[in-house]
């Protein structure tokens, strides 16, 4: 805390030349809905998010989050799976609640997925607090929705992104880790909700389809390994 505050003044010039330069990337086109597999869907998923899982970084939905989480899901389980995404680039956990509240046109959900949380950390958003409003919204989701369990993904490994200079990067990659590993504790052994860290980027010469050309969110490969990651936790908690 006293090295942040010792800091700042430069966190905060760096953060908006950061702001300044950085490439805005839009949102992955496509619709926002769809049904994965054969027939009629059988599991209902609800994606709840930020731009990472509006799919900023790639061109469509069908190479983003939800739609090929959807499809991983149906292939491991064998039946079916519709899908929605409700998710905006910049949306904190807080914004992600109101989101929910106000959306118009939600189906029914069995599962939710969030991917929340780097927004929380650059906000400075307390732990405590992240975790209040992570609460809040899986609550009202099984209001809304009738969600049944909800599996918040891990936030991303900041303090790698090619971006942000340094010390910005450390600072805000320490604030990410501090809010994932509260995260990761505070769901531990419930029935209702889980945790499920990101897949930890290869090395190499693959490393470079990983990272979007924003250095900021996730590229085609990383997109691909977290859907999967995802399907194959879910599947685990669907499964008998």
């Amino acid at each position: 805390m006293l090295l942040k505050l010792a800091l700042g003044p430069l966190l905060l010039w760096q953060g908006r030349q950061v702001r300044r330069v950085a490439m805005k990337l839009p949102e992955a086109a496509g619709p926002r809905h769809g049904v994965a597999g054969e027939g009629t869907p059988q599991v209902r998923l609800l994606v709840v998010g930020d731009s990472s899982a509006a799919g900023v970084g790639v061109s469509d939905q069908q190479q983003a989050l939800a739609a090929p989480l959807a499809a991983a899901l149906s292939e491991r389980l064998g039946v079916a799976v519709g899908w929605q995404l409700l998710a905006t680039t910049g949306h904190t956990a807080a914004d992600a609640i109101q989101a929910l509240q106000d959306a118009t046109g939600l189906k029914p959900a069995d599962l939710m997925v969030t991917a929340l949380g780097v927004n929380d950390a650059v906000a400075q958003v307390r732990p405590a607090t992240f975790l209040r409003r992570l609460d809040a919204l899986h609550t009202l989701a099984q209001v809304r929705a009738g969600v049944r369990f909800t599996l918040h993904s891990g936030l991303p490994p900041v303090h790698e992104f090619p971006l942000l200079p340094q010390p910005l990067r450390a600072m805000l990659g320490r604030d990410a880790q501090r809010l994932d590993q509260s995260l990761s504790r505070h769901v531990a052994g419930r029935d209702d909700r889980g945790y499920a860290a990101l897949p930890v980027p290869p090395t190499g010469a693959e490393v470079a389809d990983w990272i979007a050309v924003d250095g900021f969110h996730p590229g085609p490969q990383a997109y691909n390994a977290w859907s999967e990651a995802l399907a194959e936790r879910l599947a685990l908690q669907l499964r008998p």
